[in-house]
């Protein structure tokens, strides 16, 4: 390893934390960490540092945050980064920064490209029922997850995995595999191949209204997209125009009779009819409510909540 090598390190969300740390452990020479803005977050709306901010600070790295980085990268021209590093950045790296470093930018992606291109391959690969997903440590490219792949890292997506819990391990893979291709893409003895351009799928950002669940759907398209959101965004529905998250449940061997979206009874969870089978809610979040599991809810409002119908 290059000891004297500047490497930025650029990522915002806790994806990036295992990855990050990772390289910072086995001893690289760290010069910068570029993170998108700190934001206000919660009803109190307090303003909170992003944690791969957190991560520098606690290494004393020092850390940059820019609005759009299109706009605002002079301090990258001045740092003169050897090698740029990014993951789950959350935003477009334009043209004039991937050419400021020598070694070129890697992108440490969380899919098997070149499925699921874009800002939310975890989530979308929950939603689809993919059985795996990965990790792709990638050059940048100026198209979005376009670049030539260095490696893949496949990880099975197990039956009751949500965002969350598949976010947790495939952040650990990738720490696990960029210490592992780092070295070998330094001193150019591991080339990168093109993607198959006719594989392509894509793994665009959530939008709200893809929040929303389709009752009128079998009970496993519904899971998935439960878990597949959970718990970040949230999957909702409405109720009564009142928005109602739901976090976790699982589906029953209750075949469904009555109107999908229809709740139709409580057993250890609110009971909600689909296209095929019953479905349990366990884990939700009332508007202007805390989450809370099901029973709780349940104890409060049962009697406004029987054959009410979920939009």
């Amino acid at each position: 390893m290059a000891a004297n090598l500047k490497i930025v390190l650029m990522g915002t969300p806790q994806f990036a934390i295992k990855p990050f740390e990772a390289i910072i452990k086995a001893g690289y020479n760290i010069v910068g960490l570029v993170s998108q803005p700190d934001r206000k977050i919660g009803r109190k709306q307090e303003l909170v540092a992003t944690p791969t901010k957190q991560l520098a600070q606690a290494y004393g790295i020092n850390v940059y945050q820019v609005e759009k980085i299109k706009d605002d990268y002079q301090f990258l021209l001045k740092l003169k980064p050897d090698l740029i590093i990014t993951c789950a950045y959350g935003q477009f790296i334009p043209q004039a920064v991937l050419n400021i470093p020598k070694l070129g930018c890697i992108n440490i992606h969380g899919s098997l490209l070149p499925k699921l291109r874009g800002g939310a391959p975890i989530h979308h690969a929950l939603i689809n029922g993919e059985e795996k997903t990965g990790i792709s440590i990638m050059k940048m490219a100026l198209k979005m997850d376009a670049g030539d792949v260095y490696s893949r890292h496949e990880l099975e997506i197990k039956a009751n995995d949500t965002y969350d819990s598949l976010a947790l391990k495939l952040s650990g893979l990738a720490a696990d595999a960029i210490v592992q291709v780092l070295p070998k893409i330094i001193d150019n003895t591991l080339k990168a191949s093109p993607q198959n351009e006719f594989e392509v799928t894509f793994g665009y950002n959530i939008k709200p209204e893809e929040e929303r669940l389709n009752w009128q759907n079998k009970a496993l398209t519904i899971d998935r997209h439960i878990r597949g959101l959970s718990s970040i965004p949230g999957a909702n529905s409405l109720l009564n125009e009142m928005i109602v998250k739901v976090f976790k449940g699982e589906i029953t061997s209750k075949k469904s009779t009555a109107e999908p979206g229809k709740i139709v009874g409580f057993d250890h969870g609110i009971l909600v009819a689909t296209l095929d089978y019953d479905y349990r809610i366990l884990d939700l979040q009332l508007a202007g409510k805390k989450r809370m599991e099901a029973k709780e809810v349940i104890n409060g409002f049962k009697t406004k909540l029987i054959y009410q119908v979920l939009k």
